[in-house]
């Protein structure tokens, strides 16, 4: 008798555990095919890279090298960008867009179309809660994205890291931006996020589909444009209108111009002052520039620029799994 007591609070208490991972393999299973094409283009894309810098990188150098020793102006130019440096760019491209893809298979395949045909509805009523269909089916798919994006990014960052001076693009650049830090991985959970709430709104796959990349999309867009304001700049002036501004050859320019009356004021039309040299500086006395100035990042910000964009879209993130919890809640009350 005592057995028999013992043993219900057990199953009771082991049952939840169960049930998690029983849900958690049901997603795995359902989404295999999903799960089997994002290993694949993990595996293609790494292992294009790493064959690609092994094989061709040596070889784009040592033809760099010899057109330096030969003196060709344009040696950087027609190896660099043409060969190695145009394919690395496209596989930081494709690095860093990936995230638009796992919107799509969000808010379409993943919830989209569950919501859709009633097979939610189904799984409810089967002895899983809506809240923990809504756990297993984020965070699943949250632990693949995760290890894929780490994997693409750490190969990327050793490929760039080692040859990135035969690259045409520098640090700043769409390719090599997102693809070599967490904020990859920080777009790819917040498209995920990012579907779930879309879906849960239209409750059909091809509108959630459109709409959730549209969003991730433009998160995308309006985020890269407040990039530059993440971390403080840093400006150098020159008493000179015209004179050279020192500030490094890799630094991120977000704005340069001219000193006007004490003031800053970007791409000051230098246009009115046209003669000689003498008749320009007289011109610009006369319109107030007092000299010139550049606002740049150098390539040192790249980790508290990207440190803080990761913030800003785990926020995204964070918001948009609590508005999802929120609409299932709504929707089955």
């Amino acid at each position: 008798m005592t057995d028999v007591a013992d043993a219900r609070p057990r199953a009771a208490v082991d049952r939840p555990h169960h049930d998690a991972w029983g849900t958690a393999r049901t997603v795995l299973r359902v989404h295999r095919a999903a799960v089997r094409v994002w290993a694949l283009a993990v595996v293609v894309l790494s292992g294009w890279l790493v064959w690609f810098t092994e094989t061709v990188a040596k070889d784009t150098r040592a033809e760099t090298e010899a057109c330096d020793r030969a003196g060709r102006d344009l040696c950087d130019l027609t190896v660099g960008m043409v060969g190695y440096g145009e394919t690395v760019d496209w596989i930081g491209l494709l690095t860093s867009y990936l995230f638009l893809a796992v919107a799509a298979f969000a808010g379409g395949a993943l919830f989209g179309r569950e919501l859709e045909n009633g097979t939610a509805r189904l799984a409810w009523t089967q002895g899983v809660t809506p809240a923990r269909w809504l756990a297993a089916k984020l965070a699943v798919p949250a632990l693949v994205v995760t290890a894929g994006a780490t994997v693409l990014v750490l190969v990327f960052r050793w490929a760039w890291g080692g040859d990135h001076g035969l690259l045409y693009d520098g640090w700043t650049s769409d390719a090599a931006y997102l693809s070599r830090g967490p904020a990859t991985v920080a777009y790819a959970l917040c498209a995920l996020a990012v579907g779930a709430v879309t879906a849960l709104l239209l409750r059909r796959a091809l509108p959630a589909l459109a709409v959730s990349v549209a969003v991730t999309g433009l998160l995308g867009h309006v985020v890269a444009r407040l990039r530059a304001s993440f971390w403080p700049t840093v400006t150098v002036t020159s008493p000179s209108p015209t004179g050279e501004l020192d500030h490094p050859a890799s630094a991120w320019e977000v704005e340069s111009g001219s000193v006007v009356h004490g003031r800053h004021v970007p791409d000051f039309a230098y246009w009115r002052c046209d003669g000689t040299a003498a008749e320009t500086r007289r011109c610009l006395a006369d319109l107030g520039v007092e000299g010139s100035y550049v606002t740049y990042h150098p390539e040192s910000h790249y980790w508290p620029l990207q440190l803080v964009e990761t913030g800003v879209v785990l926020a995204v993130t964070a918001a948009a799994t609590a508005a999802a919890f929120w609409l299932l809640r709504r929707r089955t009350a």
